[in-house]
């Protein structure tokens, strides 16, 4: 495929005032992909964003590209990107455009689409996009100006949706949970989700300034919650990132539970219940327990490179429902096409109250390996992954370990380094091992 010249793997992304993000990129990314969606015969647009600062800027310039594309905007206001895909589908709108930085401090912001099934855009329209973005900008007629339009209950028509995916004879009623919405796109929706559902619920991360997102909170920042639980004394905590789609979990003693744990629980839950299909993606990262778990389950485990879009390449490629990344992106496509953060904490709270457990309790049996990561830089036109020494020293370490761990070297998608990973039962040898790899790999790059 054709190197992308502005796509990553999720969307357009970068420092606000920098190329890309600058208004003035976002007028010509609006036009560019109006005059691709206007081709294929389509009208409109759905427009929504995190709660950063900046959304105001890029959601005005895109509307400005859009228009003289002839292409019509509705705007959602704030609302978490898994909101956006499942509003662009019962809108039947051409596509969906998310403003968002995902995690990421408020200083930076992001620009992704979604096709008018829920999923990514398919990689050729992307490149057709991007072609334009370099052609000269011109404007539809007058009378052929896309209009613009804000959909005033898009949050309760996404709140409905979300309590449509937990079964219709639970109810969380008798359950205090605490939930972190890192001063995000869901401040204004999680806590009512689990509200109407019956749970009492306190409040963390949900007073949005623009500046503060993500900022000491949420899924990526946890002792916020860990200490609210526990004094709270809440059966769960629910930590959600700045736009929603990635989830992260505390229990009622304080225990961070990441998202293999949580995937564990969907696997053994679908498992009881006869609703699992097919068996469980995971990514490159996922613990080695989660395997071994379920091998001891007779369930299928497929490993997909890091990041959402892959997992769910490899959900569609196999029909299964069910995968995930240890960073807490979770996908169910019984419930939805992406990852959901909100749905996938009330599966594990569907779980608990079935099971009537706590989160512990479901996780019996579950222990993850323990697991070393180190990061090496190395200059450009380096390889060291290709260094005889390097491989030398991984086999020696796979042999140490025989077959009870993993070793994982790759490099990263974003900037110059090497990620060294290697779990076993053993913490002190893991750590030993992975700096024994580290070593030879910061060699290779001399």
């Amino acid at each position: 495929m054709t190197e992308r010249k502005y796509f990553g793997t999720d969307g357009v992304r970068g420092l606000v005032g920098e190329h890309p993000i600058t208004p003035e990129f976002a007028v010509k990314l609006g036009w560019a992909a109006g005059k691709v969606l206007a081709a294929k015969g389509t009208r409109k647009v759905l427009v929504g964003k995190d709660t950063r600062i900046s959304g105001y800027m890029l959601e005005s310039a895109l509307e400005a590209g859009l228009s003289a594309a002839g292409v019509n905007v509705d705007f959602l206001g704030p609302m978490p990107t898994p909101g956006i895909a499942y509003l662009t589908r019962t809108f039947r709108a051409a596509a969906g455009i998310v403003i968002s930085a995902s995690h990421n401090p408020y200083y930076d912001n992001g620009i992704k689409f979604f096709a008018d099934n829920g999923h990514k855009l398919p990689d050729q329209v992307e490149l057709d996009i991007e072609h334009l973005i370099d052609q000269p900008m011109d404007c539809v007629a007058s009378e052929h100006l896309g209009r613009a339009n804000r959909i005033n209950d898009a949050a309760g028509r996404y709140i409905e949706f979300c309590k449509s995916a937990f079964p219709s004879h639970l109810s969380l009623t008798g359950m205090h949970i605490v939930v972190d919405c890192a001063h995000g796109a869901t401040y204004h929706i999680a806590p009512n989700v689990f509200r109407e559902l019956g749970a009492k619920v306190t409040e963390v991360g949900t007073r949005p300034d623009g500046l503060n997102i993500n900022k000491e909170c949420g899924a990526t920042h946890l002792d916020a919650l860990q200490q609210e639980v526990l004094k709270q004394k809440a059966h769960v905590g629910i930590a959600l990132d700045g736009d929603g789609d990635r989830i992260m979990m505390v229990s009622d003693k304080g225990r961070i539970l990441d998202g293999d744990e949580i995937l564990y629980v969907l696997m053994v839950n679908a498992l009881r219940s006869g609703t699992l299909k097919g068996g469980v993606v995971g990514t490159l990262m996922s613990n080695f327990a989660l395997e071994q778990a379920c091998q001891s389950l007779d369930v299928p485990f497929i490993r997909a490179k890091v990041g959402d879009r892959y997992v769910i390449e490899q959900l569609k490629a196999n029909d299964w429902a069910l995968g995930g990344e240890s960073s807490g992106h979770i996908i169910n496509r019984d419930f939805h096409t992406t990852g959901d953060g909100i749905l996938a904490g009330l599966q594990v709270l569907a779980a608990m109250v079935a099971e009537d457990s706590d989160i512990e309790t479901l996780l019996d049996g579950f222990k993850k390996l323990p697991q070393t990561l180190v990061n090496v830089r190395y200059p450009s036109g380096a390889d060291p992954l290709n260094s005889p020494q390097v491989k030398a020293v991984v086999a020696e370490v796979e042999t140490a370990l025989a077959g009870k761990g993993r070793v994982l070297l790759r490099k990263s998608g974003t900037e110059p380094v090497i990620r060294v990973m290697v779990e076993g039962a053993d913490t002190r040898a893991v750590k030993t091992f992975a700096q024994q790899i580290a070593q030879e790999v910061e060699a290779a790059t001399k």
